[in-house]
């Protein structure tokens, strides 16, 4: 039994870390610094800031969530989910600039959707102490192999388990589509993984070559390959658990309302597709 839950990916990230809604000041500011120290300092994929701060135009109308270490303490990643606001459906999301004219608007068109249904994953960090290898957000690759120390343990599933907390936060607000931007690799590596998600429009240039996939999020649970459902199940709990017990901030971008007697997305008794 021992054995089953050293393995066990649900009971290994519940031993190392613990994932949460960036809801207060304070923890949205953890995660500003973090995408600076990545994403400025270590990557150079943006400006470098007097104030040690990375965040743009697009946060106002996210919701962010943290990822932080059991042992230490210490801000391990962060991911944000981007929607678009009621009081501004004209409001584009990142894909929507960067891909504008590479989708096959013949197949599918993103802005046909109901704006209140489609959210963005973005701006997925990673601290360098907690990857594998300090280059994983360029090279797309997951952390597998080793566990590494209880300090710094390169836990296999960080980066799933920051895309799961995503999806589980769309589940939670009600999206039903969800967007995301990654290296080809990455989004191979996720097919592999038995990820439900695919791939629409060409790839661009974009700090490197980028594509676009999309994902349904109704039941995202029951499309999930068997072994990340427990991972799954923990990382909503815990978004679910930090919602019931922090005060909503005001200016937050509201959740589309669960009505009694709805089927499907936003229904109090159903859960929102993931194919």
């Amino acid at each position: 039994m021992f054995w089953l839950h050293r393995l066990n990916p649900a009971n290994k990230f519940k031993e190392y870390f613990e994932l949460a809604q960036a809801i207060s000041p304070e923890m949205k500011d953890e995660v500003y610094r973090l995408r600076h120290r990545v994403y400025c300092e270590e990557l150079g994929f943006e400006r470098v800031s007097h104030d040690g701060r990375e965040h743009d135009e697009f946060d106002e109308q996210s919701r962010h969530l943290l990822l932080r270490s059991v042992k230490t303490g210490a801000s391990v990643g962060c991911v944000r989910l981007v929607m678009v606001p009621p009081e501004g459906p004209r409001l584009l999301l990142p894909f929507e600039k960067i891909f504008a004219a590479t989708i096959d608007r013949r197949t599918f068109d993103p802005a046909a959707l109901p704006r209140s249904s489609v959210a963005e994953i973005s701006r997925l960090t990673l601290a360098c102490e907690f990857r594998r290898r300090r280059r994983i957000e360029v090279s797309g690759e997951a952390a597998h192999g080793a566990f590494g120390t209880p300090r710094h343990p390169t836990y296999p599933y960080v980066q799933l388990g920051l895309y799961l907390g995503a999806i589980a936060l769309a589940e939670l607000l009600g999206i039903a589509t969800l967007f995301l931007i990654t290296e080809p690799r990455l989004l191979a590596h996720f097919r592999r993984l038995g990820f439900p998600v695919r791939q629409i429009g060409a790839p661009v240039e974009h700090r490197g070559w980028r594509v676009l996939s999309m994902a349904d999020v109704v039941n995202p649970i029951a499309h999930l390959p068997f072994f990340m459902r427990p991972l799954y199940r923990v990382v909503s709990s815990e978004i679910e658990e930090g919602r019931r017990t922090t005060p909503r901030q005001s200016g937050e971008v509201p959740h589309r309302a669960r009505m009694t007697g709805q089927i499907g997305p936003g229904h109090a008794g159903a859960r929102p597709p993931f194919r």
